[in-house]
C-alpha cells in the first residue's frame, strides 16, 4: 500500500515561491472579470452611496476603469428597460446588486435576483427590464470598454444578429 501524500510527491508549493504566479493588478480572463464584479458587489461601501434614481431615464455612473475595461453602476426604476441591444465588440458581466430585473433574449426571458450574474460575449443580443414594483441596481463590467451599444429591432432576424455579431468580433 502506497502512503505517499500529494505533499510528499509534489512538495510544499510555498517552499518554491518562484513557482507561484504573482497576483495580477487587473483582471484579464472571464473568470477574473466575474471575480471583480463579485468583489465590488460584496463591498457596498464602493457603490451604495453613489446610487441615484431617475424617473425619466436609467441612471448610470462609471465606477472604475482599468487597462481596457470599465465598471458601470446602473439603477432601474420600475418600468425602465434597455431596449433590445448588443454591446458591439465588448464582452461583459452583468451582476444584479439589488432588486430584480428581467433579461429577454430570443430564447425567452429569465428573472435575475440580487446576486445573479450573466456573462456575455461580443454581439450577444438582449433586453434588460425592471418589470418589478421596486427599484433595482446592477453592476456591469465591459471588456474592452463599451464604445457602442447598437439597438436592435424586435423584428431583427437571427441571421441579421449573427451577421452583426460577426462584424463586432472583427
Amino acid at each position: 500500500m502506497n502512503s505517499d501524500s500529494d505533499l510528499q510527491i509534489a512538495g510544499d508549493i510555498l517552499e518554491v515561491p518562484h513557482l507561484l504566479q504573482p497576483a495580477r493588478e487587473h483582471p484579464e480572463t472571464v473568470a477574473e472579470f466575474v471575480g471583480l464584479a463579485r468583489s465590488v458587489a460584496a463591498d457596498r461601501s464602493q457603490w451604495a452611496h453613489l446610487v441615484e434614481y431617475d424617473a425619466t431615464s436609467r441612471w448610470y455612473h462609471r465606477l472604475r476603469t482599468g487597462p481596457g475595461y470599465e465598471v458601470w453602476l446602473l439603477s432601474w426604476v420600475p418600468g425602465q428597460g434597455s431596449g433590445l441591444h448588443d454591446h458591439g465588440r465588448s464582452s461583459g458581466v452583468l451582476t444584479l446588486l439589488e432588486g430584480e430585473l428581467t433579461e429577454r433574449t430570443e430564447n425567452g426571458a429569465r428573472t435575475l435576483g440580487a446576486g445573479a450574474q450573466r456573462v456575455f460575449a461580443p454581439g450577444y443580443v438582449h433586453e434588460v427590464v425592471n418589470d418589478s414594483l421596486e427599484p433595482a441596481v446592477s453592476l456591469h463590467v465591459y471588456y474592452p470598454g463599451l464604445t457602442e451599444m447598437p439597438i436592435h429591432s424586435p423584428a431583427c432576424s437571427t441571421a441579421e444578429r449573427t451577421e452583426r455579431a460577426a462584424r463586432a468580433a472583427v
